[in-house]
């Protein structure tokens, strides 16, 4: 007898409803537009093209100044979850999960990270107590701030009793970077037609989706400690630290290869190579390998292709729209770094969607409403 068939699961059902939470986001960017004047006083402007960009971007005179702040979320639970059940602290990994958050963004608009600021607000102070965890997210703070070649300033411990859970922590971080010289801006101008989309790997989950992947570890009859492949626990699988991409950025200027676009693939999956305003088509031809982790949650929280792709980053990490006759030494450098990359697809002129010609999935540009 085959087993019953597992029940579908949604981001909706697991709490985030981004239906719920984007109108917020435009209001507010419409609100804060209104206050980029202030910048003349002071002799500078914004560049108003990096609005609902994933970074900020105020040119001051000889360079452009970027900046940039993102909270982790809940991937601290699973770390949490997984420390209970092991003993073993993984913070330090997610210390790199939170500064990926803010510097992957940082680079998307052709910034080199600068300084990082931390922001660990626990639920009380006694979370510091426990000196094992406390000391891995400093380690893993650190050497997060080495491989991305940025300073740590500083940063905030609040304990924040009654607002923040007892016993949790919620991080986030800031980022500062430049962009130096002004023609590193990568804010879409020159994205055009018969440009190539090149990405770059994930190494799993990284820290989007973990609302649903907790919700699914809720009906695993082993919940985290679930063998996924031989040798894989769930919540190890879903604890790999995300992907520092700013080395790969700086190489390719190094390099002399022109990004005309760059996209990170975090909330609303692979729906963010819609990103840009443009009324373009993009259309992929060449998956990549899909982490063992995320094709274990789209099995068994029965989620079809468009479902998956529009969620999770499906093994996509990050976007690169780079002219054609750059595309493949835009996969080695990638790969000189570290990084599997992919040749997966050109831009076209046309209607704004994104075609994923080998699942038969299609978004169009009202299926990410940012602006």
């Amino acid at each position: 007898m085959n087993p019953p068939a597992p029940t579908p699961l949604t981001y909706d059902q697991a709490g985030v409803q981004y239906e719920l939470i984007d109108p917020l986001k435009v209001a507010a960017q419409r609100a804060a537009a209104a206050t980029g004047k202030h910048l003349a006083q002071h002799g500078f402007a914004e560049l108003a093209g990096s609005r609902g960009e994933s970074a900020y971007v105020v040119d001051v005179g000889p360079f452009l100044l970027a900046s940039i702040v993102e909270c982790l979320g809940t991937k601290t639970l699973v770390a949490d979850e997984m420390q209970r059940l092991t003993g073993r602290s993984t913070f330090d990994g997610i210390a790199q999960d939170t500064i990926a958050m803010a510097v992957n963004d940082l680079v998307t608009v052709g910034a080199t990270p600068l300084v990082v600021q931390a922001y660990w607000a626990a639920g009380g102070s006694d979370w510091f107590a426990d000196a094992d965890r406390a000391q891995a997210l400093v380690r893993g703070w650190k050497a997060a701030c080495d491989i991305c070649q940025v300073a740590w300033g500083g940063g905030e411990t609040p304990a924040l009793a009654g607002i923040v859970e007892a016993g949790r922590i919620d991080l986030a971080a800031s980022c500062t970077g430049l962009v130096n010289p002004k023609e590193r801006l990568t804010l879409g101008d020159r994205l055009g037609p018969g440009d190539a989309i090149v990405l770059l790997a994930s190494s799993g989950i990284h820290a989007n989706g973990l609302s649903l992947a907790r919700k699914l570890a809720e009906r695993l009859p082993q919940g985290y400690l679930t063998e996924i492949e031989p040798g894989l626990r769930y919540g190890d699988a879903l604890l790999a630290p995300t992907t520092l991409y700013s080395p790969v950025t700086e190489a390719l200027w190094r390099a002399g290869v022109a990004v005309h676009y760059a996209a990170n693939i975090t909330g609303h999956g692979w729906r963010k190579l819609l990103r840009h305003p443009k009324t373009l088509a993009y259309r992929i031809h060449t998956l990549p390998p899909v982490p063992a982790v995320l094709r274990f949650i789209q099995q068994q929280a029965a989620m079809d292709d468009a479902e998956a792709y529009g969620t999770l980053n499906m093994g996509a990490g990050f976007a690169l729209f780079v002219p054609a006759a750059l595309a493949e030494k835009t996969v080695a450098v990638a790969q000189g770094c570290g990084v599997a990359a992919w040749v997966a697809g050109h831009v076209e002129a046309g209607a704004k969607e994104l075609h994923i010609d080998p699942l038969g999935v299609r978004f169009n540009g009202g299926d990410l409403q940012l602006r």
